[in-house]
């Protein structure tokens, strides 16, 4: 099967969740003998690279700017599609599904993913916005099949477009464990002596809430003396954001931002963080929550729909109160005070997440979806 996939910023990985997932599944589906080919960004992958562990990398020209980088790119990846021996278009995200309008009036086989409903960051204004609702219109009505990685969104579908999607949810990778060696030179890091964040420094994801709450925590106990802060992450056209939250941790050395991370340094924050907090108040399944759960860590989330299929509170992880920063602050120092529960929250996550959030069982899942629009099975959009 030829398959190319549009509407991500590039693969290998270096920074967020879509192409996280498309760098697992192509590579996935490429193993399997598929002839996969990915349009990237040059910005983001470069140029010089042309293949990536059996995947095609399409390097195509776009505008870098909030507004049009993606758009640009997708509309041209989407004219260049056209002239491929492409079987199957897979479109990734909302936004980018837009476009699937051109290869699905050239005849071509067309799939769409939806992995969370952009038009509800607070980072578009009304234009953006409404850009985006037509995009998930067309994801669910132009497509010859639609995935949506969440249950969350599949009743959000169902209530608003009486359309029955297929879930097929995010996997996540087996650990790779790496001794502290490049963060400690770099921030004095300890095993077992900060609270993890990782993801885009974006309102949604609401970091600066955790921020606060971090630093309202008592200082009575010398652990919490001792604890650090580390938020993992940058801008997503969000600058403006970014410097307000260095501003508001200012003179606060424990909170540490270390910038985009990946490889080596992201296995090695796993590795050895106490406890990952994720406050979004918008996520579609993330892969960041996953990841934290498979090294063994005890993870402390908003609680959101995405987060309450991935976290059974107090059997695999807690969950507070989405917005209430107070009760996260509540919830973080409850937490610290047991560090008996800590542990066992964090291995009961290590056993559960592998079982439920398999990499072999969303490329399986994909072929099969691949085969029905291929054959003309299964609903149309």
């Amino acid at each position: 099967m030829r398959v190319a996939f549009i509407g991500l910023k590039g693969i290998p990985a270096k920074f967020g969740g879509v192409e996280q997932h498309v760098d697992s599944l192509s590579k996935g589906l490429a193993a399997r003998h598929h002839r996969v080919s990915v349009y990237v960004r040059p910005w983001y992958s470069g140029t010089g690279r042309k293949n990536y562990e059996g995947v095609r990398l399409v390097a195509v020209p776009t505008l870098k700017t909030k507004h049009l980088d993606a758009a640009v790119h997708t509309f041209l990846s989407s004219i260049h599609c056209l002239f491929t021996s492409a079987e199957i278009i897979h479109y990734h995200g909302i936004g980018p599904s837009l476009f699937s309008i051109i290869p699905r009036l050239m005849g071509r086989k067309t799939v769409s993913t939806i992995h969370r409903l952009d038009w509800a960051a607070k980072k578009w204004g009304r234009a953006a916005r409404l850009f985006l609702k037509m995009g998930e219109w067309v994801s669910l009505h132009v497509p010859h099949r639609t995935i949506v990685v969440s249950e969350g969104i599949k009743q959000y579908v169902r209530s608003v477009y009486q359309k029955d999607p297929v879930v097929i949810a995010n996997g996540v990778p087996p650990p790779v464990f790496r001794p502290l060696r490049i963060l400690r030179q770099k921030y004095d890091l300890r095993e077992g002596q900060y609270i993890l964040f990782l993801g885009r420094l974006v309102p949604e994801k609401r970091p600066d809430l955790l921020i606060q709450a971090f630093r309202a925590l008592s200082p009575a106990s010398e652990k919490n003396g001792r604890l650090k802060l580390v938020l993992a992450g940058g801008s997503s056209a969000t600058d403006d954001y970014v410097r307000w939250l260095q501003k508001i941790a200012q003179g606060d050395p424990r909170v540490i931002f270390t910038g985009y991370v990946w490889g080596e340094e992201k296995a090695e924050l796993f590795s050895h963080a106490l406890i990952f907090v994720l406050p979004s108040n918008l996520e579609g399944l993330p892969i960041s929550l996953l990841e934290a759960q498979s090294y063994g860590l005890c993870c402390l989330a908003s609680d959101i729909e995405p987060h309450r299929e991935v976290i059974q509170d107090g059997q695999d992880g807690r969950l507070f109160r989405s917005e209430d920063g107070e009760d996260l602050r509540a919830r973080l120092a409850a937490l610290l005070e047991h560090p008996e529960e800590i542990k066992r929250l964090g291995q009961r996550a290590s056993r559960n997440v592998q079982k439920r959030f398999s990499w072999e069982d969303v490329i399986e899942k994909t072929i099969t979806v691949y085969n029905e629009a291929l054959s003309g099975r299964g609903p149309r959009f």
